[in-house]
């Protein structure tokens, strides 16, 4: 079966109340589409850069109170887990989805890629197009572009403070046609974390 798309039933998940009645239909409409897409997108990420990766798909499973507001699929080049490892990630809230190369607070070794990063600012400005943005909290909507932020502070408070992250890729409102075609949507997804492999290299070293 190919991917169809994102649908605005998918986004409404979102406005469903209740824990149970929200992570049922985030099982229900888009777990299926993660399964879907992340395969695929595993594979050939795992060619692209030589070594295996591994899917793995937000299972909320510490919430006991709140719903979630967002919910994603996580490539990473390790089986058991991805929030220690610099990752790939795709997901959703109610009114846009991300795709972002990701480092989040969990890394162990954040201050050291914070470090290596800062050494190769010029190279990163070049590799990273003017339509992507800089999320610095996986958990919040914000992003700013990559034309307005100032990287190089950005990067300096991801070495400095414990809980800051760096979140790099496209953000894609829900109402933007590129989301109901499945295969507009995994071409943008291709090129996005295409251009960012770089970037993940870059991290490892």
């Amino acid at each position: 079966m190919q991917f169809q798309g994102f649908s605005k039933n998918d986004f409404e998940t979102f406005n469903i109340e209740g824990l149970d009645l929200r992570m049922e239909a985030i099982e229900e409409r888009i777990r299926p589409k993660f399964r879907e897409i992340g395969q695929v997108l595993t594979d050939e990420l795992s060619m692209n850069l030589g070594q295996e990766m591994f899917l793995h798909i937000a299972k909320h499973a510490r919430r006991t109170v709140n719903a979630p507001k967002d919910t994603w699929l996580a490539i990473a080049g390790n089986k058991r887990g991805y929030k220690q490892h610099p990752h790939f990630q795709i997901g959703l809230f109610d009114d846009h989805v991300f795709i972002w190369l990701a480092f989040i607070y969990e890394l162990p070794n954040k201050e050291e890629i914070a470090k290596t990063f800062l050494k190769n600012l010029k190279t990163i400005k070049t590799i990273v197009p003017n339509d992507f943005s800089v999320s610095q909290d996986h958990m919040k909507k914000d992003a700013i572009s990559i034309e307005e932020i100032d990287l190089k502070a950005a990067l300096e408070r991801f070495r400095d403070v414990k809980k800051a992250e760096l979140l790099i890729g496209r953000k894609i409102a829900a109402n933007d046609p590129i989301l109901t075609d499945g295969n507009v949507f995994m071409n943008v997804v291709r090129n996005t974390f295409e251009t960012l492999i770089p970037l993940y290299k870059l991290s490892y070293k």
